[in-house]
């Protein structure tokens, strides 16, 4: 595919702009009636030496209200990632939640190595000092397995859990 001079000082200028491939290849359709596949345009902008620009990286939250129970609480953080292999069973620590941030008395805690399937895992211990395994799936699924077959934690548990895990993960950059 070959663009007049015009028609590649617009893409240059669309790229410039911050545009995506897939809105280029939109943008070529409707302004010059190019209807290409999304591969087709890829290529155009190779052929054309230009380069999509990248989003600016989110910011991440410092990690300083988090302690770990290693030296580095930001290599805890890390280390809980997607990615993260698993190594020996005497490297698994978990980073706490911080109680006093949070104001609640039941405790959170997110483990340096998630378990098998899970995108992370941790553990908590409700008010009345019942312990329970939790992991979130890659689709986002909570999952909890209490420590005592049968055990269900009061609603205000649940409550209190649910809202100190998305506080942790959030400062982890889940």
């Amino acid at each position: 595919m070959k663009l007049d001079d015009i028609q590649t000082a617009k893409v240059r200028e669309w790229i410039d702009q911050g545009l995506k491939v897939a809105e280029v290849q939109t943008r070529l359709s409707a302004e010059f009636g190019l209807t290409l596949t999304y591969m087709e345009a890829r290529f155009l902008l190779d052929d054309l030496r230009l380069r999509p620009k990248d989003p600016p990286p989110a910011p991440v939250a410092p990690p300083t209200a988090l302690t770990a129970s290693g030296p580095n609480p930001a290599a805890a953080a890390a280390s809980a990632r997607p990615g993260a292999g698993p190594g020996p069973a005497s490297s698994l620590k978990t980073v706490p939640a911080d109680e006093s941030a949070l104001g609640g008395s039941v405790s959170v805690t997110v483990d340096q190595i998630a378990r098998p399937g899970a995108l992370v895992s941790g553990k908590v211990t409700f008010r009345d000092g019942h312990e329970a395994q939790w992991q979130l799936d890659q689709s986002g699924r909570l999952g909890v397995i209490p420590g005592k077959p049968g055990y269900k934690p009061s609603p205000a548990d649940v409550a209190e859990f649910q809202a100190q895990l998305e506080t942790v993960l959030m400062r982890l950059g889940y």
